[in-house]
């Protein structure tokens, strides 16, 4: 990690004022890098292929493992399932989130929402107009060309028609203060705590506390896949893939546990929503990427796996092609309510 989130460069827009949502961000050397709920792979790539060294690191995380010399992390990937992670995540934490935010004291310049690893800004598209009273969101990621888009496609307007505007800022959200957090009406992130580390997470979590900040932190991968129709390898594939993503420190599925026990620690109500992806025939291209990147990462994981999963992945692909597989890809969403600043134990 080399730059601190306080020391970060700082760009601002009205949202929407960049250029056309169609532009794009340059592709990786060598193609399209895809990370797939928490393991990146190389579109395209066949499982022999996937070898030690083809793995990216995730958007936006900002910390000691970054992408190999060269990729960047790829906006289509990001755009494939920007549609899968709005059906997904979890609308009922929203009411309750929503009272906390209607509690706060009144700013001129109404919500101030920090979202951590943005991406290409899918959070804000997706929350912003859910959320009543003027917006000014602040976009951290590590990558100057999701930065560009994400100011690009950012929203125009909440839930009331009232003003959404974007502040960029480049840097290192795995050290994150309160200091930073000055200001802030809300912490928000998608598919990002599975790509931390437990050190990470505890950073977090006492950034948001010392800030007294709620946070809304979506779709992080629990470790179960259920495809259907079922496959002898599937639950061997789901182990190895899971292994792989505990690799390097990082928390894989096991960080939302790791997440509500830091955030409870330190005095927040936590409360824990499933946000399963439901893929079928309407997500053929997603379930293909996908599938692609969660075989290769475990073959990765596991070499001895290679034969085997090419014949397994071979299938999988054709089966998906026909329109007959179904995946149902769990997440959870988590939201902390810290106790406000100024309350004692």
């Amino acid at each position: 990690m080399t730059t601190s989130a306080s020391t970060a460069t700082t760009t601002t827009a009205s949202a929407g004022a960049a250029g056309s949502p169609g532009a794009g961000a340059p592709l990786p050397a060598g193609g399209a890098a895809s990370t797939v709920g928490g393991a990146a792979a190389v579109a395209g790539a066949s499982v022999a292929t996937a070898a030690p060294g083809a793995a990216l690191s995730m958007a936006g995380r900002g910390g000691d493992t970054p992408a190999a010399e060269g990729h960047q992390y790829a906006p289509q990937w990001l755009e494939l399932r920007e549609s899968a992670d709005a059906a997904a995540r979890a609308s009922d934490l929203l009411d309750p989130l929503r009272i906390r935010l209607a509690n706060l004291p009144r700013r001129a310049t109404g919500l101030v929402v920090h979202d951590l690893g943005c991406g290409t800004g899918s959070m804000g598209r997706w929350l912003a107009p859910r959320l009543d009273g003027a917006q000014q969101w602040v976009l951290h990621d590590q990558d100057p060309a999701l930065l560009r888009l994400a100011i690009e496609r950012a929203p125009r307007a909440g839930a009331d028609g009232s003003p959404v505007t974007v502040t960029t800022r480049r840097g290192d959200i795995g050290r994150l203060t309160a200091d930073d957090l000055a200001g802030a009406s809300l912490v928000t992130a998608s598919a990002l705590l599975d790509v931390l580390t437990r050190e990470e997470i505890e950073t977090l979590a006492g950034a948001c506390a010392d800030a007294g900040v709620p946070a809304l932190l979506t779709l992080s991968v629990v470790g179960r896949a259920d495809l259907a129709p079922a496959h002898p390898m599937d639950q061997e594939i789901a182990e190895a893939f899971n292994a792989h993503q505990r690799a390097s420190e990082l928390l894989g599925p096991d960080a939302i546990t790791v997440a509500c026990e830091a955030f409870a620690q330190r005095g927040a109500t936590v409360r824990v929503h499933p946000s399963p992806w439901q893929l079928d025939d309407r997500h053929i291209a997603l379930t293909e990427e996908w599938l692609r990147g969660w075989v290769g990462a475990a073959c990765e994981q596991r070499p001895e796996l290679t034969e085997r999963a090419e014949a397994y992945l071979r299938d999988r692909l054709a089966a998906c092609a026909a329109g007959e597989l179904r995946v149902t890809l769990h997440h959870s969403d988590l939201l902390a309510l810290p106790r406000p600043t100024g309350c004692t134990s």
